[in-house]
């Protein structure tokens, strides 16, 4: 078994990036871009599967998250090229993405914005663009995020207050408050996929992302409905996509908008599946498809 690593990559003005990786050392890179909240850290059962297809798992705090300085005013476009940076950094010219949630969008934007270096990139419960054209983005929405959804766009400056103020609940609630917290989003698929694992994981990767505060949370919101700086009828790589018709975090309609844009796509729109059960039960799919398409380059 091999033992995590961690680095620290600079950013222009001053910025760092925290990454953390596991999995074979000698493996195919592949990032994994987390949710929101969100760090670095990556699921056990993760680092389990990549090891044993031989893949190199890389997972990094976005700015504002964890060990990660807050860069106010970051968009979606901005993501690729710290993920081509932490690259460069490791000495890895070509690599693979996943993200899940609010890490699918980014997953989204390295496939477009880093062409000839992303070999394939996976999209689980992508977000898809809030002031889109052609469909409601909070139909189907559980309440608690629903309720910050409205609040950011009404009014944005008592939205930071209370995501500050929820992110210090975060941090200091145990594994069954944290799913109190969260229970307007939670769907029978999604309940019976919170495995103990899961849910331990969790809880420790959003408190280590939380660990500053909610900066990371404000921004990669924000992201969303700001200009995306990219169209995913551009992507050229290799896309998969995936969401659930029992997901109330992001609702299924986000992944049937995302899908009619895609022009090169491998669509899962599985009406059986949630938002955490994606997660917990497909990622060795997504391992398998990315790591097949290194031998198609």
């Amino acid at each position: 078994m091999t033992a995590a690593r961690e680095h620290t990559v600079d950013r222009p003005g001053g910025h760092i990036l925290r990454v953390y990786e596991d999995g074979d050392p000698a493996g195919k890179p592949v990032f994994s871009l987390h949710g929101t909240p969100g760090s670095r850290l990556l699921y056990p059962k993760h680092v389990a599967d990549a090891t044993a297809r031989g893949i190199r798992l890389i997972g990094y705090d976005r700015p504002g998250y964890g060990s990660s300085t807050t860069l106010r005013g970051r968009r979606m476009s901005n993501v690729p090229g710290d993920v081509a940076a932490i690259a460069d950094a490791l000495g890895i010219e070509r690599f693979a993405v996943w993200g899940h949630s609010g890490g699918g969008s980014p997953a989204l934007a390295c496939a477009a914005l880093q062409p000839k270096r992303v070999i394939a990139a996976s999209a689980l419960a992508a977000v898809a663009p809030l002031g889109a054209d052609g469909f409601d983005p909070l139909t189907g929405m559980g309440e608690s995020n629903l309720e910050d959804f409205r609040l950011m766009i009404s009014n944005q400056p008592a939205w930071e207050v209370k995501i500050q103020k929820d992110a210090a609940d975060i941090r200091q609630a145990n594994a069954e408050q944290l799913q109190a917290m969260f229970t307007s989003l939670l769907s029978d698929v999604d309940l019976r996929a919170l495995s103990p694992e899961l849910v331990d994981f969790l809880v420790t990767q959003a408190r280590e992302g939380l660990r500053p505060g909610a900066d990371g949370v404000r921004d990669d919101n924000l992201s969303d409905i700001l200009p995306w700086g990219f169209e995913l009828s551009a992507i050229k790589v290799p896309v998969q996509l995936w969401h659930g018709g029992h997901d109330r975090f992001v609702p299924f309609q986000h992944g049937q908008w995302i899908a009619s844009r895609l022009r090169r796509a491998e669509v899962h729109l599985d009406p059986e599946e949630g938002h955490l059960s994606l997660y917990e039960h497909r990622i060795p799919e997504v391992h398998a498809w990315l790591r097949a398409k290194f031998a198609e380059v």
